[in-house]
């Protein structure tokens, strides 16, 4: 099943066919009156050097002044090949049609709203015969129906036509379209580039990237340059103006050689102030008990940090060098 974009907005033309496999372009007079086109001719040119195939208004009163709009534009330098002339469906429209085709040109009769119409087209041998889905429904009409009536006399007759869904007003219809079988749709570049979105799909897809870098991450790969060290020596007031400084709600103390006697949390300060008063301000950090802090190595995957913060609920962890402090690693750390 083709896929074309129906637009005359250069940037979303070029944005849309970044994406490598649409089958063509649609345009009307609408789209280019709404941009505010002046030259219709130098855009159909622009146009038809950006995209595979270019589908393009060719209109008259007659068969015969459309045939010769057609030859005027072909003369712009635009390949026969690749250019398909729509034509309103009319009784000159699908005699042009036929006048059209029997010089190998290729045809899309459009503004279709009938079986009647369509058969006409197709007996004209139109290369696409185009019902206006949106437009039909907006009249209360089943314009599926009629979608389905003529792909089922195209397969059913044998006619050499292909049916495009048109009108596309919502991602519901690209659906309907696949669904009664059409065999080109063309479509607003706002409604396809929603056509691959899904709540379920971004869920799934986070949390694969979310579980990816847990496990080729390191710990050292996260966490910052802050690392809020005090000695044992310390002054608990000292500890919490630079427990504050770093913004952490903790701090780590090590000993004359460096090494880690454990951790002191915003936690472990509230409880000690309700037990003890504000006499504990003036001791020194050696004076307080440290249980073994929660820990993990910089070289370890973040996989195991997210389990320590899973199963112990913490919100920060000490990260370590061997048995040297290297900083702390925050919850949130986890999230960036």
């Amino acid at each position: 099943m083709e896929l074309y974009l129906d637009s005359a907005d250069l940037k979303e033309i070029e944005e849309a066919f970044k994406l490598g496999f649409l089958d063509g372009l649609t345009t009307t007079p609408t789209f280019m009156h709404r941009g505010g086109v002046t030259d219709v001719d130098s855009l159909i040119v622009k146009l038809s050097k950006m995209v595979p195939v270019l589908q393009i208004e060719a209109l008259g009163n007659t068969a015969e002044e459309v045939v010769k709009e057609a030859e005027r534009q072909l003369k712009l330098g635009l390949d026969p090949q690749k250019t398909v002339f729509k034509i309103p469906v009319s009784l000159e429209g699908v005699r042009a049609c036929k006048m059209l085709r029997d010089r190998g040109l290729l045809v899309n009769v459009h503004l279709v709203y009938t079986l009647q119409q369509a058969y006409m087209a197709m007996k004209a041998g139109a290369t696409y015969v185009c019902p206006l889905v949106g437009r039909l429904q907006d009249q209360g009409h089943d314009a599926l129906e009629l979608v389905a009536q003529c792909v089922f006399a195209v397969d059913h007759y044998g006619y050499n036509t292909k049916i495009m869904f048109s009108s596309v007003r919502n991602a519901e219809h690209i659906r309907n379209a696949i669904n009664v079988g059409v065999h080109t749709i063309t479509a607003p570049w706002k409604i396809m580039k929603s056509l691959t979105d899904n709540n379920l799909t971004t869920l799934g897809t986070e949390q694969f990237i979310e579980h990816t870098r847990l496990v080729t991450m390191k710990v050292k790969d996260v966490i910052s340059d802050i690392n809020p060290v005090v000695g044992m020596n310390t002054v608990l007031t000292d500890a919490i103006v630079k427990m504050t400084e770093y913004g952490f709600g903790a701090i780590t103390i090590t000993d004359n050689d460096g090494n880690v006697k454990g951790i002191f949390t915003d936690g472990d300060m509230r409880r000690a102030l309700q037990k003890e008063g504000q006499a504990i301000l003036k001791k020194k950090m050696s004076e307080f008990t440290y249980g073994q802090p929660l820990a993990v190595q910089q070289t370890d995957a973040l996989t195991v940090a997210n389990d320590i913060f899973k199963h112990k609920h913490v919100d920060t962890i000490l990260v370590l060098d061997g048995t040297k402090p290297v900083g702390m690693l925050d919850i949130q750390d986890l999230a960036q």
